[in-house]
């Protein structure tokens, strides 16, 4: 037992550690695009540095040298001692501007291109990763985890180069100026270095909780705040306030398990730094008495020691550094490296000329993280310019059937076509383009009336969207208001009504002006009136086009030229209006329960 849980242990560390080669060697090649300026932030970086090396030893050779000699020579030889040093110390300034701005502007715009690769694999994630991922958690990813990323893109590399040329250069003075006591300093570092890596890998663990939960504080807040208006309602304050609490302690509980090891961390690596200053005293002092090194090299002794340490304690707090970046980047690449469950084919065409005749052929569908079945061997087809409507139980599959036209989820078995083809092999841009949804949720962006409805199509002209509104009978509604279209919506709509709201995404579709239409329980949350105004917007926009509508409301769907009622994972019945009633089953009876 004991040698298989060593052995366990072994490939554990084994595995993590090329785990950690491969995050780094991902991490590297967003540096590609700032070669020139990565590699230049490093040469300054390596003058600095020399800068500060060559001062104790010009220090430590001027007093063995010119400073013992006659006054006036040293007088004569201070002039070009200064002209050198002010010349040495200009460029070691001129070069800490460049490592501070130029470098930190590299972080930044490498901080920009993951945020932009990170944001564009959000837009084509699939349905079915928002179903299981909270929007919180997801912000949390592309702001403060990307903020940490791009301080250690710049600081990471600069520092490392850095605290190594003095580390290695103050190595070599040591043991230039005394070799006796350069020894017991590197058995020291290399005591450091053991007790600093077993902490590292202690502070990695609690780095990668912390991002979890400070993402599960913004899924809360987000969660709270979008729904402000019902928490208010409700007067449920107190509940959002102890589900806050509770994101808010834990989010504590783990800042407190990471501080730990943070305190462990620094306060073993300033023990080991204060031993260095004792050994230096100590074995200096043993070292002078015995005549084995002179009192002024223990000076200088001692000053590179300060130099030696300084990088030590620029390591330790990379060590912070690195470990908060690195798990941020690890979030990150949980994403980036998401294959998306809806992508196009590698044969996948344009879909054109569309005509709108579509057809379901023995379509059965689940969800890839449940085998249930949604949708069983649903057969139909809808004629170009025909229209048919879904009724049924909540749950019974009718939304899942409109959902796999644009191809937000795709079938588990049959397939789906438009004007024979199938929409797997289209091309996901054009066969959305060519169709509309209005539905029950609208959502309406930040901005005005205008840019809301010129989102069906971003080059609109002005009388294209008046002209859309006025087809989605809002245009006198918007004329009357202060600022007309350049009217501020509010966040989601929120200054608008329901059916304003409607009317706004029904616009958007005008102008859009695609072959098939799907109308989602689009009049289910309105008021009678609200109802009436949206429902002749929709018979007007529903002319012509290929629609599938989902309604309650039968009523509604009366006049449609096939009613499918979905149960049971497939269609239970279909015909006209007349027909099903006629049949007497379940259409009827909804209709009767309607009345």
């Amino acid at each position: 037992y004991i040698i298989m849980y060593v052995e366990k242990q072994i490939v554990l560390k084994r595995t993590s550690q090329e785990n950690t080669m491969q995050t780094l060697k991902k991490f590297i090649k967003y540096y590609k695009p700032y070669k020139a300026v990565f590699f230049i932030d490093l040469l300054c970086a390596t003058i600095i540095s020399a800068i500060d090396l060559a001062f104790p030893q010009l220090l430590r050779t001027l007093t063995k040298t010119l400073f013992a000699g006659a006054p006036g020579k040293i007088v004569s030889a201070l002039i070009p001692i200064t002209i050198g040093l002010l010349v040495a110390y200009i460029i070691q300034t001129a070069c800490r501007y460049y490592v501070t701005y130029a470098g930190h502007m590299m972080g930044a715009r490498m901080e920009r291109d993951m945020r932009k690769e990170l944001f564009d694999q959000y837009e084509k994630l699939s349905f079915s990763y928002y179903d299981q991922n909270n929007s919180g958690q997801m912000m949390s990813k592309l702001v403060s985890d990307l903020f940490d990323i791009s301080e250690l893109a710049h600081h990471g590399p600069e520092n490392l180069f850095i605290s190594l040329i003095k580390i290695i250069g103050s190595f070599i003075f040591l043991f230039m100026i005394n070799r006796m006591l350069a020894v017991p300093m590197l058995i020291l570092v290399v005591l450091m270095l053991v007790f600093s890596y077993g902490q590292n890998k202690k502070m990695q663990e609690t780095f990668m909780d912390n991002r979890r939960k400070i993402g599960d504080i913004n899924s809360s807040l987000q969660d709270t705040l979008a729904g402000i208006r019902v928490v208010q309602s409700f007067a449920n304050e107190r509940i959002e306030q102890e589900k806050f609490n509770r994101s808010n302690e834990n989010f504590l509980i783990s800042k407190d398990a990471n501080y730990r090891c943070m305190g462990s961390f620094m306060s073993g690596n300033a023990f080991f730094q204060g031993m260095m200053y004792l050994v230096t005293l100590v074995f200096g002092g043993f070292l002078i008495a015995h005549g084995r090194m002179e009192a002024s090299d223990l000076a200088m002794y001692a000053l590179y020691i300060g130099i030696f340490i300084s990088p030590i304690q620029i390591l330790v707090e990379l060590t912070e550094m690195m470990q908060k970046g690195l798990s941020g980047f690890r979030r990150f690449l949980e994403v980036v490296e998401t294959e998306p469950d809806i992508v196009d084919a590698a044969d996948a065409k344009p879909l054109k000329n569309v005509k709108g005749n579509v057809c379901y052929e023995d379509v059965s569908f689940h969800y890839s993280d449940d085998d249930t079945s949604v949708l069983s061997h649903v057969s139909f087809e809808i004629p170009a310019g025909k229209s048919i409507a879904l009724v049924g139980p909540s749950g019974s599959g009718k939304t899942t059937i409109c959902s796999l036209l644009p191809r937000f989820y795709d079938v588990t078995e049959g397939r789906v076509t438009i004007d024979g083809n199938d929409v797997r092999k289209l091309t996901l841009e054009s066969l959305r383009s060519q169709i509309g949804l209005v539905s029950q949720d609208v959502y309406l962006f930040g901005g005005s009336i205008k840019d809301n409805i010129a989102y069906g199509k971003p080059d609109a002209t002005m009388d294209e969207i008046v002209d859309a509104a006025k087809k989605a009978n809002i245009h006198d509604f918007i004329m009357e208001l202060p600022d007309k279209y350049d009217t501020f919506v509010g966040e989601r709509g929120t200054r608008l009504s329901g059916g304003q709201k409607q009317r706004i995404s029904i616009a958007r579709v005008f102008l859009k002006n695609p072959p098939v239409l799907i109308l989602d329980e689009a009049t289910s949350a309105l008021d009678n009136e609200s109802e009436r105004f949206i429902q002749k917007s929709l018979e007007e926009l529903a002319k012509d086009r290929t629609t599938i509508t989902i309604a309650h409301r039968l009523s509604t769907i009366r006049n449609a030229d096939e009613i499918l009622v979905v149960a049971d994972c497939g269609i239970a019945e279909r015909g006209t209006h007349e027909e099903l009633l006629a049949q007497d089953g379940i259409y009827a009876r909804y209709y009767d329960m309607s009345r």
